[in-house]
């Protein structure tokens, strides 16, 4: 049972001395502070104040498998007992460690057989970053430094992150970003393809990508980067055959390809991994989220053989983490993975949920609001539009429509993400479709409930 806890107490202790990630502690200050989540069982989390909330973010795009899994628990004790913990930096490893390195070279068919263990996604990119900069360097080619990436990309909030993403706002706090990192357009269609054919904007955007490397110098370009959806940036889902033209251009100039797994990773595009929906292969690939299903932190980068070949002639590679590799860690990745596996939550997502969703969302078509609905697996996105022909936003200050928005889901029992002018949706591979079903429900009453405040700062 769930413990009776001081609520009114954690929320002044929160506003005195915790700092929550990505906020803005002055607002949360003024709403008294956080909402404090006390427990969760499947689909749903449970609040300090009793509100169930069907839970249509996974946590943070993470919670494959559900909440409440009492293997996971069973899992992360039994190795506590054993060694809690042992490090990697000694030419020493454990059991949980390398085996889960064996079975995450497995799920790449191979193909990307060696795994380096890191406890975020965030460091996951940075691991990226300097393995590609010193394989080049290695490679005897060391002003192949910089990497192609796209605005509007997220790639975690470390500074070599950030930098690799594209979010200019990220941007603008610390002076990034940090040399090297170029960027490109965003195969964003609904918001930015209006006058062209999809295959015409999907032409576009890659021409970008080589008009980009030629601008830099081939012989400066170290690698693309690119989520195979993109998450954080609203669940932009790339135009059909846009990967595949995009992996020509990569190898015409001799780029590495990497494939940000961080959100799409463990099933969440109804594969796998999303370069496998999308079509194409990555030299090397982040994952992270899905991996333990965030019940506990761990990340790992896998890399292709013939980038390891040449790394391994440096001698040591100087980077890791103290956690890189937890023993703990490794074991709940471990059976959070037989779980996935043992219950089809791929196949499924890709034969069952995922479809229909696609399908639920499509019903909020007819709304006023909705500009355009779109969904890959278990990744959908409502946009919201003053003006359905014209794309239209709604006046005001920048931002506010999609969270707007996302307050009233969450009052009427749903957690989704507002992100601009959209809803994102991102539910634990366990969800039934009668729980898609409520949670558009849910949608299409909130966006009711809006409408009026959004109609009156129309533009």
């Amino acid at each position: 049972m769930p413990r009776n806890h001081d609520i009114a107490e954690l929320r002044r202790l929160d506003i005195a001395h915790h700092l929550p990630a990505q906020a803005d502690w002055a607002e949360i200050e003024a709403l008294g502070g956080s909402r404090i989540i006390t427990h969760a069982e499947g689909a749903y989390i449970t609040d300090g104040d009793g509100h169930r909330i069907l839970d249509g973010m996974a946590g943070l795009w993470c919670v494959n498998v559900g909440y409440g899994r009492e293997e996971l628990v069973e899992a992360a004790a039994a190795q506590m007992r054993e060694l809690p913990f042992y490090n990697t930096f000694f030419k020493t490893a454990t059991p949980p460690t390398v085996t889960l390195a064996a079975k995450v070279a497995e799920l790449t068919g191979q193909r990307l057989p060696h795994i380096f263990f890191n406890a975020s996604g965030s460091e996951a990119n940075d691991t990226v970053f300097r393995m590609v900069r010193h394989y080049w360097k290695l490679k005897g080619e060391p002003k192949r430094t910089v990497f192609i990436s796209r605005w509007n990309a997220y790639h975690g909030s470390t500074v070599a992150g950030v930098s690799l993403g594209g979010m200019k706002a990220m941007h603008a706090q610390g002076d990034l970003p940090i040399p090297g990192v170029a960027h490109v357009r965003q195969p964003y269609y609904y918001g930015e393809g209006q006058g062209m054919s999809e295959e015409e904007f999907c032409d576009a955007c890659v021409a970008a990508i080589e008009d980009k490397i030629l601008e830099v110098g081939p012989e400066n370009c170290a690698a693309f980067i690119g989520e195979p959806v993109q998450g954080a940036g609203g669940v932009i889902i790339p135009p059909k055959g846009y990967w595949p033209k995009v992996e020509a251009v990569v190898r015409k100039y001799g780029l590495l390809l990497v494939s940000d797994e961080v959100i799409c990773g463990f099933g969440r595009t109804g594969r796998m991994w999303g370069h496998e929906t999308m079509g194409f292969t990555p030299d090397l690939m982040p994952m992270a989220k899905g991996l333990s299903s965030g019940y506990l932190p761990i990340s790992a980068t896998a890399v292709a053989a013939h980038v390891v070949d040449v790394l391994k002639t440096g001698g040591d590679f100087v980077h890791g983490f103290t956690y890189s590799g937890h023993p703990v860690c490794a074991a709940v990745a471990l059976k959070n993975i037989e779980i996935i596996e043992r219950e089809g939550l791929v196949e499924r997502t890709g034969r069952v949920t995922g479809p229909h969703l696609a399908k639920a969302l499509a019903t909020l078509n007819d709304h006023p609001l909705v500009g355009e609905t779109r969904a890959i697996g278990l990744l959908g996105a409502v946009e919201i539009v003053a003006d359905k022909e014209t794309h239209a936003r709604f006046g005001g200050a920048e931002g506010t429509v999609g969270p707007m928005a996302r307050d009233a889901c969450i009052a009427n029992g749903l957690m989704v993400r507002g992100i601009r002018d959209s809803l994102v949706m991102c539910p634990p591979l366990i969800i039934t479709t009668e729980q898609i079903e409520a949670m558009v429900a849910i949608i299409r009453k909130s966006l009711d409930e809006v409408m009026p405040k959004l109609r009156a700062i129309q533009i």
